[in-house]
């Protein structure tokens, strides 16, 4: 079993202790779509994340998010998970950090993968997909036709990273140990 994600208030908190300009889901976004992309998940990982070679390292809660994250990404029974605000939260929140997570991951991705990444159809069709919810914004009321497409996209996404991260970290890395 893949360890948890730290609380998003103690990432939040975390976040806004070191000023770093952006919230726990679109940091959490950023941080997977650097690792799905085929980023280097050592130490320096929030300098990278944050392109930013002044960022101090992580500590703490953050690099507990960076192990669980790097944990949950390469664990075999696909126990990555999103760090987003719980069911507790109202539905405009939850589906504004959806969003955000999704702009923090063509970040984190792009920086890693740089122009040519090598993504399947598959991976290309998901990545058009995560662009779009990017491109998103929220919606001030909702229902539970809402709640239940909300769900949808979080498990679409969930599964959109895995094969991601299966056509540019896994895929690479494998043939690299064949050759």
């Amino acid at each position: 079993m893949s360890p948890t994600l730290p609380a998003m208030s103690d990432v939040q908190d975390a976040i806004q202790a070191r000023n770093l300009g952006m919230d726990a889901a679109e940091l959490h976004g950023s941080l997977s779509g650097w690792l799905a992309g085929g980023g280097a998940s050592g130490p320096g990982w929030l300098a990278e994340v944050l392109a930013d070679p002044a960022a101090a390292k992580a500590e703490g809660v953050l690099e507990e998010l960076h192990q669980a994250t790097v944990a949950q990404i390469e664990d075999p029974g696909f126990g990555f998970e999103l760090l987003l605000p719980g069911q507790d939260a109202p539905l405009y929140q939850r589906t504004g950090a959806l969003f955000e997570w999704a702009r923090g991951f063509l970040g984190g991705f792009g920086l890693a993968a740089g122009d040519e990444p090598p993504l399947s159809e598959e991976g290309r069709e998901a990545m058009a997909d995560i662009a779009r919810l990017a491109a998103a914004s929220p919606q001030e009321d909702g229902d539970e036709e809402d709640e239940r497409a909300l769900a949808e996209i979080q498990e679409f996404l969930r599964v959109a990273v895995l094969l991601i991260h299966g056509d540019c970290a896994l895929g690479p890395r494998h043939r690299r140990r064949l050759n």
